[in-house]
């Protein structure tokens, strides 16, 4: 068996996340002393990898959040791979794009889409390769609830959030590694930190192959 990470690690303050100051605690009793790190965060939401529920639009809130959601649907969940190759400002990948690099069926309730090979997401201009409408169709019609895509929306903002929301489909965006899933099945997992009220986040994501 094979784990990869395809998690992006949060950096720095401000949007992209990380420590905004390290608060030492000192410690002392029953002949210890010691000295205690206390980490405050200053990030938003879409720091990192992280992962919308469909409630993060209003108009599709099927009621569930971080920690309400079932944790099956987040663990060891079988996963279909497609790979593609798209250049940086290449446009719409379309269904029968995906269609054809899929290794027979989907399977499993999540899938991933490497559309970039080998490029991260932010390798390319924001939003200038993405996932037309036919294909989220295609996509909702397999059945799966999760999505994994270094690509989603265009820049005109065409409808691809809202259309898997309202199908029930969570999504995670900004992973990396994609493309070091040689094989075409697997499982993954998703590990938000467990929020009351919260539909967006950021979270761990493991691939795991053999």
């Amino acid at each position: 068996m094979r784990l990869i990470d395809l998690t992006l690690e949060i950096q720095g303050p401000g949007r992209e996340g990380g420590v905004a100051r390290v608060e030492e605690r000192h410690r002392a009793g029953g002949g210890t002393r010691y000295t205690s790190r206390v980490y405050h965060f200053a990030h938003d939401s879409m720091a990192g990898t992280y992962i919308d529920f469909p409630g993060h639009i209003q108009e599709t809130d099927d009621g569930q959040d971080s920690a309400s959601v079932p944790i099956e649907r987040l663990f060891r969940v079988d996963a279909s791979v497609i790979h593609l190759d798209r250049e940086d400002g290449s446009g719409g990948v379309s269904a029968e794009a995906l269609q054809r690099a899929c290794a027979g069926p989907v399977e499993g309730g999540a899938l991933i889409i490497n559309a970039l090979g080998g490029r991260r997401f932010d390798e390319v201009v924001f939003r200038s390769v993405y996932l037309e409408k036919e294909a989220v169709r295609w996509i909702i019609d397999t059945g799966v609830h999760l999505l994994i895509s270094d690509i989603y929306e265009s820049q005109a903002l065409h409808g691809v959030f809202y259309d898997l929301f309202g199908a029930g489909v969570s999504t995670v965006c900004c992973p990396v590694n994609l493309h070091l899933l040689t094989v075409p099945r697997g499982k993954v997992t998703v590990l938000p930190l467990r929020v009351s009220g919260v539909t967006q986040l950021p979270c761990r994501v493991i691939a795991e192959w053999e």
